[in-house]
């Protein structure tokens, strides 16, 4: 599959450091990512002017680990020290075949061989030698590597084998999938705008985009080509936000099609609201009293702030939402918006490091925790009131395999769930004919539950 890395606009007033410092320091987050980092924490400790160059090389580098990988323990198979196999590889991965390498042959080995020199200097002749019999041996080199199922589709052993369990039609263009660059998606801020009026602005800011039809995204604009926020009309002043088409089904999902119509100043909780995207769309459609919850307190800052820059309020609180008794004031919600920790893996593309993040026992453990949420929600219903189960995963396990678990847990019928569901949300064009073909929505998986009008439990 092709790939292109992305390149950083160039800042004149901040220019970019050489590419053998950036090498070092894509180098340093794939090693911090190995020992369990994630990329966004480690990108906010590099310096400003570093930081997008960086960012876009360990994007392409994790995309690629995979393969990387394999590739480098074909050309040296003892294990070199962390901080040379993590240079190796981040070289090995930007030298990969492509129709559109991001640098000459030459260039990248001249650059990786400097920054060994600054970084390991023991290590330089050795880095050498092994990325020059790379691109003398490149196609048999790929071949060997590629006999690896992790060298072929660039995620661990066990992600492969749990994609190919759940969607035996689908594993391997889920795969693919999760390799390509994701589109920016805009939501237009309801109270402000009409997605007309911002499309206009747009064109006038000479930015291309189109709308995009279907359920809950009638605000919804695809950008043809990604753009920083700072270039986007009225962005400092709430028009408009940065979220993904799958996500902006949440709010929609949850507010819509009440029989009778949705209560005035409707009581709703945001069970693990950061970063606030979410929370925001609920406030930019209707009228509520919103209680928005998250365990991270520094997460819910974000929240804050999100909903400042949007002109919107809701009450926030750092608490963990199975401990009821530590927040819940006793007034029943007449909707629950729980969108539960989860392996993110419908998001790959997005965050390439989250692969290498997890390990196979985390999804049961993540299960463990989604379930408890919904046992602890569940309760805070009013007798008709509503539940959005939410993840942004793949995984059956965090998606309708959890909901029937706890249909039956509860001793609930099936028509609880409300034919709206979405279910699960795959991010593949056969999925998705209603988008421009290159503007594949993420991974989610969504159930809408209606608790009966006379219920008990």
């Amino acid at each position: 599959m092709g790939w292109v890395v992305r390149l950083p606009r160039v800042n004149p007033a901040h220019p970019s450091p050489p590419l053998s410092r950036l090498l070092e320091l894509c180098a340093d987050a794939v090693q911090a990512v190995r020992a369990g980092r994630s990329l966004t924490d480690v990108l906010a400790g590099v310096q400003p002017a570093a930081r997008p160059g960086t960012q876009a090389l360990a994007f392409a580098v994790l995309r690629r680990l995979g393969a990387a990988t394999a590739a480098r323990a074909v050309l040296a198979p003892r294990n070199p020290p962390p901080v040379v196999d993590a240079l190796l590889v981040c070289a090995l991965a930007l030298l990969w075949p492509d129709d559109a390498p991001p640098y000459p042959d030459h260039t990248l080995v001249d650059q990786a061989v400097t920054a060994a020199r600054h970084k390991v200097p023991a290590a330089a002749g050795f880095i050498n030698a092994v990325l020059r019999r790379f691109i003398r041996e490149r196609a048999a080199v790929v071949a060997q590597a590629e006999q690896q199922p992790e060298g072929a589709w660039n995620h661990p052993a066990w992600w492969i084998q749990k994609v190919r369990h759940d969607w035996p039609a689908d594993w391997q263009a889920l795969l693919g999938e999760a390799q390509r660059h994701p589109p920016m998606t805009l939501r237009v801020n309801a109270r402000r705008s009409s997605r007309e009026a911002y499309l206009q602005q747009l064109q006038e800011a000479g930015i291309a985009a189109d709308p995009v039809e279907g359920p809950g995204l009638e605000q919804a604009l695809v950008l043809r080509q990604p753009c920083p926020v700072d270039r986007l009309p009225g962005f400092a002043q709430g028009l408009v936000s940065v979220q993904d088409l799958s996500a902006q089904r949440a709010a929609p999902l949850l507010l819509r099609d009440w029989a009778g119509g949705l209560p005035a100043g409707a009581h709703v909780l945001d069970a693990c609201a950061a970063p606030g995207g979410k929370t925001a769309h609920l406030l930019e459609l209707a009228e509520l009293d919103l209680l928005a919850l998250d365990t991270d307190a520094s997460r819910l800052a974000r929240v804050d702030d999100g909903l400042r820059r949007l002109g919107l309020q809701a009450r926030t609180r750092a608490a963990d939402a199975r401990q009821v008794s530590q927040w819940w004031d006793g007034r029943p919600f007449d909707a629950i918006l729980l969108d539960a920790p989860c392996s993110a893996s419908g998001i790959v593309r997005r965050h390439p490091d989250i692969r290498w993040l997890r390990r196979a026992d985390d999804i049961q453990a993540l299960a463990r925790i989604q379930a408890e949420l919904l046992d602890a929600l569940w309760p805070l219903l009013k007798p008709g009131g509503r539940l959005v189960y939410a993840t942004c995963s793949l995984f059956k396990d965090e998606g309708i395999r959890q909901i029937d678990a706890f249909l039956q847990r509860h001793s609930l019928a099936p028509g609880v769930i409300a034919a709206q569901s979405p279910g699960h949300l795959l991010p593949l064009p056969d999925n998705a004919r209603h988008l421009p073909s290159a503007s594949l929505a993420d991974g989610f998986y969504y159930a809408l539950l209606q608790r009966p009008a006379a219920a008990s439990d």
